[in-house]
């Protein structure tokens, strides 16, 4: 990464700027779709599900949170985030995909608080501070950088002060002096995900608002749970007629 631009791409990928949303791959659909939860367990070698339990515990869930999941797939996640809700609580969770949309709610149909919704989450949404936890998983590297940007003004117009956008992806790294094996994950991946871990999220975070954060590191290091804080108090921009 260029140390003078910490959120921007490396020079070894400079055409990462002129990526278009034709090259996006953030909606799953057909055979993927239908079969995504072993696709997934399959590609980790069946380490999927301890995995994302091991993540719903990092997250700290109390049991009168309300969470919004962006991206919310199978349903998968929202159950297992489930046992750690109250009647109190509630998750809405938010997809593009019909496929994946109806899986979710079968899955979760018996749980009266978790809904879901087709949503683009890249577009403006109706909600402000009413989650105490913004959740999404592998669905941030899929975006190009200005839809990314987008993403995190709705989380944090979603969130309560004092709230968390947890963004579980692909860790930070230059994927040209990884692994052989990581390389070959980076090859097979849509070229925004090589674009994405070789920016600094954290720094990018910081400068829509969020002031506190915590990682977690799973799979040797190669994927994070980021969680970002938005502030108790949220500084107001002065309008210019209140500038001097």
């Amino acid at each position: 990464m260029n140390p003078q631009h910490p959120d921007t791409p490396s020079k070894e990928d400079s055409s990462a700027t002129q990526f278009d949303r034709s090259v996006s791959k953030v909606e799953v659909t057909g055979f993927e779709a239908r079969h995504y939860d072993v696709l997934m367990n399959l590609i980790t070698a069946g380490t999927y599900p301890r995995f994302i339990r091991r993540v719903v515990r990092d997250m700290d869930i109390h049991p009168d949170d309300d969470i919004l999941i962006l991206g919310s797939g199978t349903g998968r996640n929202a159950c297992l985030m489930h046992r750690y809700l109250s009647a109190e609580g509630s998750i809405l969770g938010l997809d593009i995909g019909d496929e994946m949309l109806a899986q979710a709610k079968n899955r979760c149909r018996k749980h009266e608080n978790v809904a879901f919704e087709k949503c683009r989450i890249d577009e403006p949404l109706p909600y402000g501070e009413a989650f105490d936890k913004v959740f999404m998983a592998f669905v941030m590297h899929g975006f190009v950088q200005e839809d990314r940007e987008r993403i995190i003004e709705n989380a944090f117009r979603a969130l309560r002060r004092g709230g968390e956008f947890l963004i579980l992806d692909y860790a930070e790294c230059e994927p040209t002096e990884s692994s052989w094996a990581v390389r070959k994950v980076f090859q097979a991946e849509c070229p925004l995900a090589t674009d994405f871990v070789r920016r600094n999220f954290q720094e990018i975070l910081k400068g829509q608002g969020f002031d506190r954060f915590n990682i977690h590191l799973y799979y040797f290091g190669h994927v994070r749970l980021l969680a970002a804080g938005k502030p108790e108090v949220v500084k107001q921009a002065l309008s210019k007629n209140q500038v001097s």
